[in-house]
């Protein structure tokens, strides 16, 4: 895989990946696995939250309506 970052982000990358003494390419393995848990994160979420909304709906009516 080829990836083509802009010259400012590789400059950063290149100082981070000195200052860790790890590579470029593990920094940006990094990032790409942190952006796929916080998705999936956002989907837990988003899925417990239709739970309560459908399962606990007469509730969360009542509730609003107190």
């Amino acid at each position: 895989m080829n990836l083509r970052v802009p010259e400012d982000l590789d400059r950063r990358l290149e100082k981070l990946a000195a200052e860790e003494h790890t590579s470029k390419s593990a920094l940006l393995l990094q990032g790409a696995e942190l952006v796929l848990q916080r998705h999936a994160r956002r989907r837990e979420i988003s899925a417990g939250l239709d739970f309560v909304t459908s399962h606990d709906a007469d509730l969360l009516k009542r509730l609003e309506d107190a």
